[in-house]
């Protein structure tokens, strides 16, 4: 027997030091896997659920609303030249709301209504005002939206309902809708 050559029995070229074959199976790294359909699935159950918080929250507000059965009233009207003008007073949730300012500015010649929210009901509540903007002749230039949230019994809030439209004519700004619920 002679160190060096193979003997009866030994394979040539499998000694030690020599690399494995390669291939399927032996140190190379595994196919990729095919794309799986689940990332639809989860982007379509997310946006489902998503909408599907968007109507309890509406079914909720709209089953505990403003907490009271008084007909709706449109709300103040303030002109831009009157800045502290009395506004007509209404009941439930809209009687909560009163537009202290009303412009546009001179600047962005963007409109704006200043409002003042004043909780008049017993509990904790989170209000959310719809403000649009007209023309003297009564044509609707644009709208906003303001809110504010936990205001407890008797607190007021200063908010601002921002349009982002140029308007560049004389205003009056309408509360259009308050909704109030308990928070």
């Amino acid at each position: 027997m002679s160190y060096g050559s193979p003997g009866p029995g030994d394979q040539q070229g499998q000694g030690w030091g020599q690399q494995q074959p390669t291939g399927p199976g032996w140190g190379a790294p595994p196919p990729p896997r095919p794309p799986t359909r689940n990332t639809g699935k989860i982007v379509g159950f997310g946006c489902l659920g998503v909408l599907l918080l968007f109507v309890v929250l509406g079914v909720i507000g709209l089953v505990f609303g403003s907490g009271d059965d008084s007909p709706k009233d449109s709300g103040a009207v303030v002109e831009e030249s009157t800045s502290k003008a009395t506004p007509k007073e209404t009941s439930g949730p809209e009687g909560d709301v009163k537009i202290t300012k009303c412009e546009v500015d001179s600047t962005t010649s963007w409109p704006a209504a200043e409002l003042l929210i004043t909780n008049r009901s017993s509990k904790e509540s989170t209000y959310f005002v719809n403000v649009e903007f007209v023309d003297n002749s009564g044509k609707r230039l644009g709208e906003a939206s303001a809110g504010t949230s936990n205001l407890a019994p008797g607190q007021k809030a200063e908010e601002t309902a921002q349009g982002l439209n140029e308007i560049s004519v004389k205003i009056e700004c309408k509360v259009t809708e308050v909704t109030r619920w308990a928070s």
